[in-house]
C-alpha cells in the first residue's frame, strides 16, 4: 500500500482547520431548538436549545438520567430505532432539517457518526471492520479501501500495533483498542461530526488516557460531542461544556458556555455546586 496523504488534506475543504486565523471564533455546525425527547409517557428531556460549533470538542456533563445520552442520539436520529420514542422540536446540521421525513438517514449517519460507551467491533477481522462500512456505502475499489484502512488506522495510532495481524479477530484486541478501532471505522467514511457517549468509562486508567489523547487530536478536523461524568476530563479536554439537570421530572439544560467560563465562572447556582462536588 502507498503511503498516506497528510491527514487533514483527505479532508473536504470546509472540513480543514482554517489556515492562518490565530483567535479564528467557530460557528455553530449543529443547533436544536426546544427540542424535547420521551419514551412512551417518560419524559428523557424537555425543550433543550444548543449550539454546538464547528471542529470544538463539546462534553455534555452532569448527574445520571438528566437526558445526555437521549440528546446524544437525536442528532443523527438513532432515537427511530427505538420503539414509542417520541421527538419533538428542531436539529439542524448546517442547513438539513435532521427531524424532516425527507431526510436522508443512512446518508446522515454518515456524517455523524457514533462511538458507543463499551467497545462494538463487528466479530469480523481487523480489515472487515473497516472495511464492511465502506462497502455498505458503494466503495468497493480495493486500492482506495486498502488506502483508508491504512490512513485511518494511522489515524487512532493502531496502525503499528496491528499491521501484522489485520485478518485476526477484531475481538481479539484489548478492550481500548477495540474502541480506537470503532473511531477508525466511523472516521473512515469521513463525517462531519463525531457523536461520543463515555467512550473511556470501560476503559482502564491507561487506555483511556490513549483515547482521551485520540480525542483532542481529532480537534479542529471533526466537531465531537462527548457525553462524560469525568469533569476532570471535561476541563482537559472540552472547548464547551453543557450542563444537564434533572428538574421537575426530566432532564433541563442548565447551562451552557466555554469550558473556562463554565469550570471558572459558573453562572447557575446549580453549575457552581455541581463542578464543585457539592451536587450531583
Amino acid at each position: 500500500m502507498n503511503q498516506p496523504m497528510d491527514s487533514t488534506h483527505r479532508l473536504p475543504s470546509w472540513l480543514r482547520p482554517p489556515d492562518g486565523l490565530p483567535g479564528h471564533q467557530p460557528s455553530p455546525l449543529i443547533q436544536t431548538e426546544k427540542l424535547s425527547l420521551a419514551y412512551g409517557t417518560q419524559p428523557a428531556f424537555d425543550s433543550v436549545s444548543l449550539s454546538i460549533n464547528r471542529g470544538c470538542i463539546t462534553a455534555l456533563v452532569g448527574p445520571s438520567g438528566s437526558g445526555k445520552t437521549s440528546f446524544l442520539t437525536c442528532l443523527n436520529r438513532l432515537t427511530d430505532l427505538i420503539p414509542r420514542c417520541h421527538v419533538s422540536g428542531r436539529v439542524h446540521l448546517g442547513e438539513l432539517d435532521v427531524l424532516s421525513p425527507k431526510t436522508d438517514v443512512l446518508q446522515l449517519r454518515r456524517r455523524v457518526g457514533m462511538i458507543f460507551q463499551k467497545p462494538n467491533p463487528f466479530p469480523l477481522s481487523i480489515r472487515k471492520n473497516l472495511e464492511f462500512p465502506l462497502r455498505e456505502h458503494g466503495m468497493t475499489d480495493r486500492e482506495h479501501l486498502d488506502h483508508l484502512l491504512l490512513t485511518t488506522l494511522q489515524d487512532v495510532g493502531l496502525w503499528a500495533e496491528v499491521k501484522d495481524r489485520l485478518e485476526s479477530p477484531a475481538l481479539a484486541l484489548s478492550g481500548g483498542q477495540q474502541q480506537r478501532l470503532c473511531m477508525a471505522r466511523a472516521l473512515a467514511l469521513s463525517p462531519e461530526v463525531l457523536l461520543m457517549d463515555e467512550p473511556c468509562s470501560a476503559l482502564d486508567p491507561l487506555s483511556s488516557g490513549v483515547v482521551e489523547d485520540l480525542i483532542t487530536s481529532l480537534r479542529g478536523r471533526y466537531t465531537v460531542v462527548i457525553v462524560t461524568h469525568n469533569l476532570a476530563q471535561a476541563r482537559r479536554i472540552a472547548d464547551d461544556v453543557a450542563l444537564f439537570w434533572v428538574q421537575h421530572g426530566t432532564g433541563q439544560l442548565i447551562e451552557q458556555g466555554s469550558s473556562k467560563q463554565i469550570f471558572d465562572h459558573p453562572q447557575h447556582e446549580l453549575t457552581a455546586a455541581y463542578i464543585n462536588g457539592i451536587r450531583g
